[in-house]
């Protein structure tokens, strides 16, 4: 038998991967959406590694061309590059966080480090910097239009910023540290997951649950059953942690879930502390071979706030005024408490939720189990949906045609005014084991246009809310609808992209600005013209009573202050671990309650952390910038304000902000943007006015 050369045998298998593997071809699919249905777990690792030999081949040719270099040949060269990696990473990262498994998770960690590796290979390439570099000193004399500067000066200061200057031993250095930051940060995220799934609390004495609301004994049912226990089943995810510490009275049970929720990977089989630790040290080693006294000086210097100096006196411009305020809260509670019988002297945090759901419900009437039965998520997505259609002329269609990575997720071609294809909206809303906890929005693909070709993007909502069970639809409770206004928001601003560049379209912004176009969305959530049309009771179809409505509004800043001062803390927190100049002798725990027991408001808790499972600070791309949710709720509170005066369901303000801001992505400075959205700088004391705290 004559044997075939290695060579060939090498082609023939790469061209049977490529042939047989849904990743590595053109989708056939309407719009070139993700096949969903053909990809398998198999796919991802043979895709990855033909996505960076491919782009590694641009690169080359980027960095090699013998012709001078130019905007065109090198930095919007640059910008096209890697086109089949994209594709793949925005599928697998996604689906890493929404739906995945231990092979994935075991993907990832080989995968990262060959990516890193890759993101090296270009960031610190020396040839492809001196063309860069040669394009940017020319910049003032090539006639480029606003977002094509923008792409050079951003393009040139990204390599600046990941040690393209550095010497050839402090290059070394920087790529070992990427290497291991980004498994750490894997790691971190992969011990959360393991380490919420781990508890559960498992009651079969129907006593002990007697008191809870029918829809929160059917959810926690549901949930024994799916598992194979018998009686009621409470977890870590929060639609199923929330309700029980909402309106269980039983103070030992919901100390037990507590503590499993506030101690997720601190210690035990998914421990965090160390890996909190390496990722701060490997942080700040990276910010000072870069030139940077700290991470956080690192982080803030392409964000609107510039400096750490500017964040310290933002947040403590909010927490002065706020502390006071929030005390006097939690006061309030404590005496409702104990004029209901509480004996003890102070609420403990276990405590907290319970006594103000008892408040709200005495003082506003407005208990989530009152509320419910009048936002069926069906209906609350039409009317979400039905509002992006009022403010901007968007229309969705249910496309059943397309396929899905679970079958949870609904699947919208979106449509403008005039018919125009805008993009495809995945929506996947429930719970499950292979999803981390929380919601966000994501895109398996951005908007960007290739030579005259336009594509527009695939934009994603994952949340957590409630399932239906068999005897109920999914209800969400009002915090849950102002959550998928939040998401929306992120979801529009994908949507109504136009641009050239994917990295400049979008949600690719800064990201202290980025949560703008969210966070102004959950306004709807309170207004009479949004409410009034759709919120109707699941059973009976009677409308919700005009009253429900007034005491939503009513109750719009119920514990503004207190609510504040718990986002300020994770904004304080932190900056505090990244401002670090040296690791702290404490322990993580220790170190933690040095920063926030002295601004907190409820008793401190030994055996609790946040830093060992928050996310967003150490796996989630937000360490450094956690200040940013605040940051960009002063910029939506004064934003609103242009709403209310020109019209709710659309008019001047919401034509102002699809073509300044939503549209616009990162094409312009964002301080620019918003200055010519709102004719103006944003007032200060926007935010505090509005809840109320000034």
């Amino acid at each position: 038998m004559k044997k075939t050369p290695a060579a060939a045998l090498t082609l023939l298998f790469t061209l049977s991967c490529t042939m047989e593997n849904p990743l590595l071809t053109e989708s056939p699919l309407p719009y070139g959406a993700p096949q969903f249905d053909k990809i398998r777990t198999e796919h991802y690792m043979p895709a990855f590694e033909q996505g960076i030999k491919e782009a590694k081949a641009e690169i080359d040719a980027i960095a090699s061309n013998p012709e001078p270099p130019t905007f065109e040949n090198t930095i919007e060269a640059l910008e096209r590059s890697g086109k089949t990696l994209d594709r793949v990473s925005g599928i697998f990262y996604n689906l890493l966080e929404a739906d995945t498994n231990e092979e994935m998770q075991a993907i990832a960690e080989e995968i990262s480090p060959k990516m890193t590796e890759y993101s090296m290979y270009v960031s610190l390439n020396e040839p492809l910097f001196q063309r860069i570099k040669a394009v940017y000193e020319q910049r003032e004399t090539l006639g480029l239009e606003q977002d094509q500067l923008k792409l050079l000066c951003d393009t040139f200061k990204s390599f600046e910023r990941s040690g393209a200057n550095l010497s050839p031993e402090a290059k070394e250095e920087y790529s070992k540290l990427s290497e291991e930051l980004s498994l750490l940060t894997l790691q971190f995220g992969k011990n959360v997951l393991s380490a919420t799934n781990a508890y559960t609390l498992d009651i079969t004495d129907e006593a002990l649950i007697a008191e809870l609301p029918g829809f929160v004994k059917e959810a926690a049912a549901e949930n024994a059953k799916s598992r194979g226990k018998e009686g009621w089943t409470f977890d870590l995810s929060y639609p199923s942690y929330s309700a029980f510490m909402q309106y269980s009275s039983n103070r030992e049970l919901k100390k037990q879930i507590y503590m499993a929720y506030n101690s997720k990977a601190l210690g035990g089989d998914f421990d965090n502390t160390g890996i909190v630790r390496d990722i701060v040290v490997g942080r700040a080693r990276m910010a000072n071979l870069l030139g940077y006294d700290t991470y956080a000086e690192y982080v803030a210097e392409d964000r609107m706030a510039k400096t750490p100096e500017t964040i310290a006196r933002f947040l403590d411009g909010l927490l002065k005024p706020s502390l006071p305020k929030a005390k006097e809260e939690v006061a309030a509670l404590l005496d409702y408490a104990r004029s209901q019988g509480f004996e003890d002297s102070v609420l403990q945090p276990w405590d907290f939720s319970y006594w103000s759901e008892q408040y709200k419900d005495a003082h506003y009437n407005l208990a989530d189990s009152l509320l419910k039965p009048y936002f069926p998520l069906d209906k609350c997505i039409d009317a979400v949906l039905g509002l992006a259609g009022n403010l901007y002329g968007l229309q969705f269609t249910e496309r059943k045609d397309i396929p899905v990575y679970h079958k949870d997720v609904k699947v919208y071609d979106v449509t403008d005014a005039s018919g125009r294809h805008m993009a495809l909206f995945y929506a996947d809303f429930f719970p499950r084991e292979s999803k981390r906890g929380g919601a966000w929005m994501t895109e398996f693909r951005g908007q960007s246009i290739v030579d005259g070709v336009e594509q527009r993007p695939f934009v994603s909502i994952v949340t957590n809310f409630t399932k239906p069970t068999s005897t109920s639809p999914s209800l969400l409770t009002h915090y849950e609808l102002t959550t998928f206004l939040h998401e929306f928001g992120h979801s529009l601003h994908g949507m109504l992209a136009e641009g050239r560049y994917s990295s400049q379209t979008g949600t690719n912004v800064a990201t202290d600005f980025v949560e703008l176009p969210s966070q102004i969305m959950e306004n709807w959530g309170y207004e009479k013209e949004f409410l009034e049309p759709f919120a109707a009771h699941y059973q009976t179809g009677e409308p919700i009573p005009a009253e429900y409505i007034e005491r939503i509004a009513a109750a719009k800043n119920y514990l503004a202050a207190y609510l504040q001062v718990r986002q300020l803390h994770f904004g304080i927190l932190d900056q505090a671990w990244h401002t670090l100049k040296e690791v702290p002798q404490q322990d993580v725990e220790t170190f933690e309650k040095s920063v926030l027991t002295p601004i907190s408001v409820m008793p401190s808790v030994p055996g609790t952390c946040i830093s060992t499972s928050i996310t967003h600070l150490f796996s989630g791309g937000y360490g450094a910038g956690y200040y940013s949710y605040k940051w960009s709720e002063a910029l939506e509170a004064d934003a609103f304000s242009y709403f209310q005066e020109t019209g709710l369901l659309g008019g001047e303000a919401a034509d102002s902000f699809r073509e300044n801001i939503l549209s616009k992505g990162s094409t312009e400075d964002e301080a620019v943007l918003y200055r010519r959205f709102r004719g103006r700088d944003p007032e200060p004391d926007a935010l505090l006015k509005k809840l109320g705290i000034i």
